[in-house]
């Protein structure tokens, strides 16, 4: 996933403070700070799923596609590749535009693994809240379809009311046409278009990643990082070394990438073909596409899987603030992040539509206002 290097230090807000005043919004909708999680509730892959809870998902995220903007949003990084705020668009615009304004401080950084679990959380109160959804976050086990990702069971649902629908059709600009999210669907950013996938084998061969040294092997096949076995690894490996892990998996050619770039379109940050000249692409508006929610759900679960696989790997957490990916000796000296570093008792912002919140009530997924378990 391509970031804008040079601009990734420049405009890196200040993020976070000493204190722990901030509280995670989603808190009054779960079981809040101090209560025990007694009853957790289980989020369970896509595909075992009946069509009904499908349908409710599918139809939960387009209920907050025609919800108007928020006018509480308040981006507080603001580099020159990302669109203004626009007015006009939906609430899930708005859910789209808090990643890609965050873009530059939470990829290699040390709120990777703890903002996405944040950021899926609220989400999935959102939808619940506003739309009333019943269920929870599904996961895509994508390990499942690393043999053959184009061809895998989760593109394979064209049901306009129960499918995610598939791959996006070249001579239109990568449309998805198929599944529930193939109409009455638009997305705001970066212009306005409907939902776009692309498959790409081997993504890292795009001129957009042309020159990087942090691309070890331009030719790879994207799903060689995200097999069963590889997973497996991760999962045992590290023990105890937080960074260790991140790095094995949000590294450019890892899994975390890899399913971004394979899937294309949105999920990739592709620009749409009526962009102007100036967009840039990158991991920035990839939440236009709800894949990407069930994507991060199952990067979440990797992580709980990990954390829960031996004790000093449960409350496990280092990192930095600033992204250091100008060339890859610099990012391997700090591959989470530089200084200033993060500790459990920092503070991240809400981007003024949820209350700021604190990292160590996001390292567990059955304390503080979380209150979740996967299901194999």
């Amino acid at each position: 996933m391509k970031l804008s290097f040079l601009g990734s230090l420049f405009f890196l807000a200040t993020l976070v403070s000493a204190d722990d005043s901030g509280q995670d919004s989603a808190s009054d909708h779960s079981q809040g700070n101090g209560t025990k999680c007694l009853n957790p509730s289980i989020r369970k892959e896509w595909r075992s799923l009946t069509d009904d809870e499908k349908a409710d998902f599918i139809s939960s995220i387009k209920c907050l596609a025609h919800m108007p903007h928020d006018p509480k949003l308040s981006p507080t990084v603001k580099p020159d590749d990302i669109p203004p705020v626009n007015d006009t668009s939906s609430y899930w615009d708005d859910i789209s535009y808090i990643h890609m304004d965050m873009n530059f401080k939470i990829h290699f950084t040390g709120l990777f693994l703890p903002w996405h679990r944040w950021f899926v959380h609220v989400v999935e109160t959102e939808l619940r809240k506003k739309c009333g959804f019943s269920g929870t976050m599904p996961y895509w086990d994508w390990t499942r379809d690393a043999a053959d990702f184009q061809g895998a069971t989760i593109f394979a649902e064209p049901d306009l009311n129960s499918g995610l629908g598939g791959w996006g059709q070249p001579e239109d600009d990568y449309l998805v046409h198929d599944g529930g999210f193939s109409y009455d669907f638009e997305l705001a950013y970066p212009v306005p278009h409907g939902l776009r996938r692309n498959y790409t084998l081997r993504p890292w061969e795009s001129n957009q990643f042309a020159g990087m040294d942090v691309i070890l092997d331009p030719s790879q096949m994207a799903n060689v990082s995200f097999t069963a076995d590889k997973i497996q690894q991760l999962v045992n490996g590290n023990e105890g070394n937080y960074v260790g892990f991140q790095f094995s998996f949000e590294d450019w050619e890892a899994a975390h990438a890899s399913v971004h770039e394979m899937t294309g379109g949105d999920m990739a940050g592709n620009c749409p073909a009526t962009a102007p000249s100036t967009c840039a692409p990158g991991p920035l508006w990839s939440p236009n596409d709800p894949l990407f929610f069930l994507h991060h759900t199952t990067v979440d679960k990797v992580w709980y899987d990990w954390q829960n696989k031996s004790p000093v790997n449960k409350n496990a957490y280092a990192g930095g603030s600033v992204q250091l990916v100008q060339n890859r000796t610099m990012y391997l000296e700090n591959p989470n992040g530089g200084p200033p570093f993060l500790t459990p008792q920092s503070v991240v912002t809400g981007e003024g539509m949820f209350d700021d919140w604190v990292i160590e009530d996001y390292l567990s997924t059955t304390d503080g206002p979380l209150c979740y378990v996967y299901a194999e």
